[in-house]
């Protein structure tokens, strides 16, 4: 059995309003991509790192990052695709005839942590299916077509989701190949295609609401104050 992070990297970035691919920007002289592949890097519980990017990127990863910062657990590359859940099933393919759990993550989510791997490892081997998140701080609002306030969810029961969203590879590789053999639509993360594909309870894991999702421009600002302080606290130790 191995643990096994899917680290998604093939997003276009176009809401960054910048050239380059956000997962390739700079913040602290390092690609964003570099911190979660040095995260699973130094994890005692990650085994190896899959990557999923668009083709024509792959020497520059290899070069520019893989050998460069001389990451061992990556095993492959392949291929994103359409959407999103095309290229969690590119790399998902690859673990056919594999056991163990697979962490399905964010390139452009550099905080995540030792932490937050380990927890969303305990919760996986005890209930097969984790994803990430943090309870809501802000009220939210169902909106009408027209937009108008149609009603107001109990926030003591909302949380926003992260990743990384782990499972058991057998049901992740199941969900995914009933999903890809439907019709199904309006699929936004990991765990919604479990719980719509297998109708399984998927467990909800603490992660941290540093573990942000570079979208802007002003999230890199707030991903470098966050690593600023990382490496300060670091350096006090």
């Amino acid at each position: 059995m191995k643990n096994i992070a899917i680290l998604l990297a093939a997003g276009s970035g176009s809401r960054m309003q910048m050239l380059e691919k956000k997962q390739f920007a700079k913040i602290l002289g390092k690609p964003v991509i570099y911190y979660s592949l040095a995260a699973f890097e130094a994890s005692p519980c990650i085994d190896q790192v899959i990557i999923v990017a668009e083709k024509e990127f792959f020497s520059f990863i290899k070069e520019q990052i893989i050998f460069k910062y001389n990451f061992k657990k990556v095993v492959m590359l392949t291929e994103g695709g359409k959407e999103r859940f095309h290229s969690v099933w590119n790399g998902l393919q690859l673990l056919k005839d594999q056991s163990g759990y697979v962490f399905i993550h964010d390139s452009a989510r550099p905080m995540i942590d030792e932490d937050i791997i380990r927890r969303n490892l305990e919760a996986v081997k005890e209930h097969g299916a984790c994803v990430t998140g943090m309870p809501a701080k802000d009220t939210l609002k169902i909106s009408s077509n027209d937009g108008f306030v149609e009603s107001t969810p109990d926030r003591s029961h909302l949380w926003t989701i992260q990743t990384p969203q782990t499972f058991a590879v057998e049901v992740a590789y199941q969900a995914f190949n009933k999903l890809m053999e439907s019709d199904a639509t309006g699929i936004t993360d990991d765990a919604m295609v479990v719980e719509r594909m297998l109708g399984k309870p998927v467990k909800l894991v603490e992660g941290s609401y540093e573990n942000i999702k570079i979208t802007t421009a002003e999230d890199m600002l707030v991903a470098r104050c966050f690593l600023e302080n990382r490496e300060l606290c670091e350096m006090e130790e």
